[in-house]
């Protein structure tokens, strides 16, 4: 019997965010979610149920071979079935995570936006932060070993944001990289 997968979507865009911002990409968003974060932008009431043989069929459409593993939470659903049948259509698989929890080891690169403790990852190739001004970000950027840094301004619904606040941070703490959601200024997914 094939394992099924809960995938909310799948489909093709620039990377929006952090080191791999403005790369083609084929984004697989995998349904669930172990965080309530207020500012979370997807909606995961609709899913469909597919096998990794589906996944990867369907992400091999599309002809960039860099591919975004993301959701809610990847780390709920993504094992070593998955990602091998992703590595099988020569896929660079890069997932974005809480960080709540661990991962195959077979990902390529691994994008950590870390939310509330305990996390379950130590080493990531990327640590985002999203940055609201009584969030100890060097605490949560001491927890793990990143090769690289961003801080991600917050979005409430309101329409507020904190993007003066984290650009005076990161000038004041120049080891972090500003990480904008170009994809919402583009208006593209």
């Amino acid at each position: 019997m094939n394992k099924k997968y809960l995938v909310n979507e799948i489909f093709y865009s620039l990377q929006g965010e952090g080191y791999f911002t403005g790369t083609p990409a084929v984004f697989v968003r995998l349904s669930g979610c172990n965080r309530k974060c207020s500012f979370c932008d997807t909606d995961f009431s609709h899913h469909t149920e597919m096998t990794a043989q589906e996944i990867a069929d369907e992400a091999a459409k599309y002809p960039t071979r860099h591919l975004v593993l993301t959701g809610g939470e990847p780390a709920l659903q993504a094992d070593d079935e998955l990602i091998n049948h992703l590595h099988s259509k020569d896929f660079f698989i890069a997932v974005e995570t809480n960080g709540s929890l661990p991962l195959p080891n077979n990902i390529d690169w691994i994008t950590c936006s870390p939310k509330e403790e305990p996390w379950a990852l130590v080493t990531v190739d990327e640590l985002k932060v999203v940055y609201e001004p009584d969030k100890d970000v060097e605490k949560i950027a001491s927890a793990f070993t990143p090769t690289h840094l961003f801080l991600q301004p917050c979005s409430y619904s309101n329409g507020s944001s904190t993007t003066a606040q984290t650009i005076d941070y990161i000038l004041k703490h120049p080891y972090w990289r500003l990480s904008l959601q170009t994809h919402k200024v583009l208006n593209i997914r």
